[in-house]
């Protein structure tokens, strides 16, 4: 059971914790008392500041409430999975640990139409496979060529390109960022070094031109 830290935040009615990306970099979450879908930011590694998902409304989640959170989280354990519940929550107990009240959703269906696309002659998922048609896919993307020309955030151009495609497999377009990184950390758990290693080194190389 994970015991996690979360913060109520004062310039908006919202909670937030800090979360680990599958690049290895990190996230803000906020959850709004009155939006049913959570922002989500990436923190960059070169102004660090934050940079909002393609999903998430700069009017209900506006950046300062994402300085807020990355004050009030510094040094905090990051979120592996779900989201906390409020923290004036009561347990039933005083040894319960906060249980998660809400969970980005993943149709079944939907991670199993990624799983299938990228099954290698034994059956079985391949890395190599999904990073091949993920970094094909940005060599193409004349979107993912003007994000790169204007220098925007690793974890923003990754998030783009693995969401594009995951809607494009599952031919659901609305997956929301949340559940496109929910689908990442699923696929990341069963990776030991990390299931977009390959694409990770690929951007890198590319920001650094």
């Amino acid at each position: 059971m994970i015991r996690t830290e979360i913060v109520t935040l004062t310039t908006i009615p919202a909670t937030a914790y800090r979360q680990k990306l599958p690049s290895g970099g990190s996230g803000i979450v906020i959850l709004r008392d009155d939006a049913p879908q959570p922002g989500i930011a990436s923190i960059s590694k070169t102004s660090g500041e934050p940079i909002l998902t393609r999903n998430t409304s700069a009017k209900l989640f506006p950046k300062k409430a994402f300085r807020e959170a990355m004050e009030l989280t510094a040094g905090l354990p990051y979120r592996k999975r779900g989201i906390p519940a409020a923290p004036d929550a009561a347990p039933e107990t005083p040894e319960e640990a906060v249980e998660p009240a809400l969970e980005a959703v993943v149709d079944g269906k939907d991670y199993a139409k990624i799983v299938d696309t990228y099954l290698d002659k034994t059956g079985k998922l391949s890395y190599a496979l999904l990073n091949k048609d993920l970094i094909g896919f940005a060599h193409r993307s004349s979107k993912v060529r003007d994000m790169i020309a204007d220098k925007a955030a690793e974890d923003e151009i990754r998030l783009y390109i693995i969401g594009s495609k995951f809607r494009s497999i599952t031919g659901n377009r609305d997956l929301d960022d949340a559940q496109i990184l929910k689908i990442a950390e699923l696929l990341d758990e069963v990776s030991p070094k990390g299931v977009f290693k390959e694409l990770n080194e690929e951007l890198r190389k590319k920001l650094k031109k």
